[in-house]
């Protein structure tokens, strides 16, 4: 499957049904890191649900520690809030998870795609 550059944010919700219509909340998280601003319109791609071919059965068992929130290769945009000992921006998403953004600036809003991931931080490099 092909995905575009234009791609803001990526994430699974249900199709809930209400009285005349049907609704796939968003994550409040899209609307707060600034991918998602309410009142715009966006056009909007649905990808069938269910469970991933070739997937093993270890890899399907839930697991007792909380799985980082980014994986390697995915956009996101997010906001620089502090400094790290090196001088790398931090930024924080889901659950407090922090992003290391070399490069990046306090009160910064970059859009970075994430090189690294390890159980308690990423790394995201400024693309944009």
């Amino acid at each position: 499957m092909e995905i575009s550059d234009k791609l803001l944010c990526l994430f699974s919700a249900e199709v809930e049904e209400t009285e005349d219509r049907f609704v796939v909340e968003i994550p409040r998280r899209e609307v707060e890191t600034g991918s998602v601003d309410p009142g715009e319109t966006y056009r909007v791609a649905l990808v069938a649900g269910g469970t991933e071919t070739g997937s093993t059965s270890s890899e399907s068992e839930p697991s007792d520690e909380p799985q980082p929130p980014v994986e390697e290769g995915e956009i996101r945009y997010v906001e620089i809030e502090d400094l790290g000992k090196q001088g790398d921006g931090i930024a924080r998403v889901e659950r407090g998870y922090v992003i290391i953004v070399p490069g990046g600036e306090v009160g910064e809003r970059v859009k970075v795609e994430i090189s690294e991931v390890k159980s308690n931080f990423a790394v995201g490099e400024i693309i944009e």
